[in-house]
């Protein structure tokens, strides 16, 4: 199991640190409906990361429920594709990176949120965490991880979950502090927001460079043992 956990936690950290559904959440719960809107944002998340993970973790454990077969050899190859579009997405992140004195650019649909539904909100979270490129890469990746690993099929679930968990901290932790931040809420959440429309250009970049390395390693060692 602690296999499997080591090898999900830089994808897991990825998904967590990604900026677009943190000031999603975000202006969403400043909005009339933000405590229903917020809610439904954050279990569509959940649910939508947690589909992902399990059908990418049962596929590429070879189909065995029991875990007991071992990790489907195209596993290697995929990690193979990854490494490289990790790589070359760190570059293209860097590339456009906010330059100083520069304001990031948002999404122009961030401006209809105000307009937004719980049905909305829910389904623009399976968007986000089930279609957007960056996140579904970096799901796909930690859930191989997991089925790669040297654990059974319950270090396999025990795993899934936490990647789940921890990938869902960028939706979870800002709807916790609205509901338990009270009056000094609001302050938090925009100064979040602030932070990482300014910085995530250069951690992101970091990440997707040693995520890179790491699976091209990865697959380098499976397809050569």
């Amino acid at each position: 199991m602690g296999d499997a956990i080591g090898q999900m936690l830089a994808s897991a950290v990825g998904i967590a640190i990604s900026p677009i559904p943190i000031i999603a959440i975000v202006l969403m719960l400043a909005t009339p409906r933000g405590r229903a809107n917020g809610t439904a944002f954050a279990l569509a998340w959940l649910v939508t990361l947690g589909v992902v993970t399990a059908a990418v973790v049962l596929a590429g454990s070879g189909g065995d429920a029991h875990g007991s077969s071992g990790p489907a050899t195209w596993t290697s190859w995929v990690k193979l594709g990854l490494g490289v579009l990790f790589l070359l997405l760190g570059g293209k992140q860097w590339a456009g990176r906010p330059k100083e004195g520069e304001t990031a650019r948002l999404p122009g649909w961030m401006t209809t949120i105000d307009g937004f539904t719980p049905g909305r909100s829910a389904g623009l979270a399976a968007v986000l965490a089930g279609l957007n490129p960056k996140n579904l890469v970096l799901a796909v990746g930690g859930a191989l991880s997991i089925a790669s690993s040297s654990a059974g099929v319950d270090g396999k679930t025990v795993a899934a979950v936490l990647f789940v968990l921890i990938g869902s901290l960028c939706v979870l932790l800002p709807l916790g502090v609205y509901w338990l931040g009270g009056d000094r809420a609001t302050d938090t959440l925009r100064s979040w927001k602030a932070w990482m429309a300014a910085h995530n250009g250069a951690i992101m970049t970091v990440l997707l460079l040693v995520l890179g390395a790491k699976y091209l390693g990865d697959a380098v060692t499976g397809l050569t043992t």
